[in-house]
């Protein structure tokens, strides 16, 4: 009888402890929250200059490396481009989060254009 009991408590511990483990939905949380920020695409992406131009409802954006990873050109981005500083910005395209730094903002295609060419010059 002991057996018996001593079996099925561990067989209850053992389904309550399965049955406690779920799916993690953060990735889906996170990506939500970051689908509703502001979407752009890289127009200019270069292996030799840490600098990225990306093309939002606004302008153009020039944001620098800060992290050492540069997206390819047409690769979606979701985040925060319409401030200066160091910004994490979500690579819809490859699912994962990069950092930024956005130089410049709500700029023309030539304002953007000159401004990788100034900020890849040094």
């Amino acid at each position: 009888m002991k057996k018996i009991f001593t079996l099925s408590a561990i067989s209850l511990f053992t389904i309550l402890i399965l049955s406690a483990c779920t799916k993690r939905t953060y990735i889906d949380q996170d990506e939500n929250y970051w689908l509703s920020k502001e979407r752009g695409e890289v127009v200019y992406s270069s292996s030799s200059c840490g600098y990225y131009v990306v093309q939002t409802y606004n302008g153009y954006s020039v944001i620098g490396s800060a992290d050492g990873y540069r997206p390819f050109e047409g690769s979606i981005l979701y985040g925060n481009f319409s401030n200066r500083g160091i910004r994490d910005i979500y690579n819809y395209s490859n699912g994962i989060i990069i950092t930024g730094d956005i130089k410049d903002y709500w700029l023309s295609y030539g304002e953007a254009q000159s401004a990788v060419d100034y900020y890849c010059y040094y």
